[in-house]
């Protein structure tokens, strides 16, 4: 069946849609991984986004039942240049135009990825429409008008509190979308971890008894959870904190600093980063459209890691307060150990 993506910006590409026939509107972002599809189609962080993959092929290995980063697809639509119909791997249960007709997704492929990446890196991200039929342009204003996502870190936190035995710390996730491989990561070092809805009040919190608290990775602009922040903020001295993504930049507001909108973001897993201490430089997993800024942070918060290709803040330290957060992901594997490490710094700040 025939598919269109129409752009905000009035751009449109003609493909072939497959998954599941049903129109879908989102913001559109790219991703310049060649591979590891499945692990961002269930991201958490992808939450209203349409991702349009770079890799000219996507789908050559299949998808299957373990690899979930959370409970089911959270993109609203997928793009890419070709979809493998016939893929070969051992652990192969579907091929990806069933998978996302299971889960409700709709797909577009045969259109040209690379100009539209172009097209998104000089203007921007911005919506768009993945539709199989002919929309007026009334009904693509009301379409792209009635889009919002400030909305997304409800949608995909859990909505209960989750316990996860372990023998060594007890660390309580805020789970802003938090995705399966960072709690893998944190119950391979034997910690407990105690996964707890976003909106979570800091007194019950604290009630549990925690050697540290976890900000989890998450979906949208962190400006549009000034509940969670001010939460945060009654946490800062009264317990270690680490964060990741969208917990690293809640971190920052809860400190007093500020965040910002990148034009198109980092999506992708070949990002360098250096590590200021070291001088080290780890190539890392991202996924984010904002990012801390470094002026105006607080005096006693020092930056730990920048990004080297265009010197954004990837981590920081507090100097009085155990503080540690980062923007990348250390739970992916692109270097494919490099950032590993980062969930023992972690540990060893929330150690007592």
């Amino acid at each position: 069946m025939k598919a269109k993506l129409i752009l905000e910006n009035g751009t449109i590409f003609e493909g072939k849609a497959f998954g599941y026939m049903k129109e879908t509107v989102g913001e559109v972002v790219f991703n310049t991984s060649m591979t590891g599809y499945q692990e961002i189609l269930t991201d958490p962080s992808y939450y209203g986004q349409i991702v349009t993959m770079t890799y000219p092929m996507i789908g050559n290995y299949g998808l299957n039942l373990d690899d979930h980063e959370s409970a089911g697809v959270k993109v609203k639509g997928f793009v890419v240049r070709e979809k493998a119909d016939h893929p070969n791997n051992w652990r192969c249960e579907f091929e990806i135009d069933e998978y996302l007709n299971r889960h409700k997704i709709l797909g577009i492929e045969g259109i040209d990825t690379r100009a539209l990446t172009k097209i998104i890196r000089n203007s921007g991200t911005m919506k768009g429409i993945i539709t199989v039929r002919d929309l007026t342009q009334g009904q693509i204003a009301s379409k792209f008008n009635g889009f919002h996502n400030d909305k997304a870190v409800e949608e995909v936190s859990s909505k209960e509190v989750k316990v996860m035995e372990g023998d060594g710390i007890h660390i309580v996730a805020m789970d802003f979308g938090i995705k399966n491989n960072i709690l893998r990561s944190f119950k391979n070092r034997n910690c407990k971890i105690t996964i707890v809805p976003a909106h979570t009040k800091a007194e019950a919190i604290l009630a549990l008894s925690p050697d540290g608290v976890f900000l989890s990775n998450g979906p949208g602009d962190p400006k549009d959870v000034p509940t969670v922040i001010h939460e945060i903020k009654k946490l800062i001295g009264k317990k270690p904190i680490t964060g990741i993504c969208l917990g690293h930049q809640l971190l920052a507001l809860a400190l007093e600093g500020d965040t910002e909108k990148l034009k198109f973001g980092h999506r992708g897993a070949n990002h360098p980063v250096k590590d200021l201490s070291t001088g080290r430089v780890m190539i890392t997993s991202q996924n984010h459209g904002y990012v801390v800024c470094e002026d105006g942070l607080p005096e006693g918060v020092e930056v730990t890691h920048i990004n080297l290709n265009d010197g954004t803040v990837e981590g920081m330290k507090h100097h009085e307060h155990q503080i540690y957060s980062i923007q990348f992901h250390p739970e992916a594997c692109p270097g494919p150990h490099d950032t590993d490490p980062i969930f023992d710094e972690f540990i060893e700040i929330m150690t007592p």
